[in-house]
């Protein structure tokens, strides 16, 4: 299934902007969310086909966020890229083992981003 519709999560409204536009630019349709409670209610409104995740986030962080997605069974089949300035191998091996398909770090270079949600579609 081709990936159309991307739900973003990120607490800063300047990578919300910069992420939204690369992808509609993309032709990629595309939702946001500031933090956990506003992911859970946008996966409510409709189940996106793709999630860019980002690790820290006032209240439940990225890691905790996409455990929670990937052990739901109504979202567990949504593959979530993590997508963070923490850029440690420790960071991507955590960021892969709660569930994550892939691991980029901020700043997000766009061919990079690309190659990633082609391989996942």
């Amino acid at each position: 299934m081709p990936i159309r519709n991307v739900l973003i999560v990120d607490d800063s409204k300047t990578e919300l902007m910069y992420l939204s536009d690369m992808l509609r630019k993309s032709g990629f349709s595309v939702v946001t969310a500031e933090n956990a409670d506003e992911a859970y209610r946008r996966l409510e409104q409709g189940k996106p086909d793709l999630i860019l995740m980002d690790v820290v986030m006032p209240g439940q962080n990225g890691f905790q966020l996409t455990r929670a997605i990937t052990r739901d069974p109504k979202y567990a089949d949504v593959p979530i890229i993590m997508c963070t300035s923490k850029n440690q191998e420790t960071d991507r091996v955590w960021g892969m083992r709660q569930g994550a398909r892939d691991y980029v770090t901020k700043p997000v270079s766009q061919s990079e981003l690309m190659a990633k949600i082609k391989a996942l579609g």
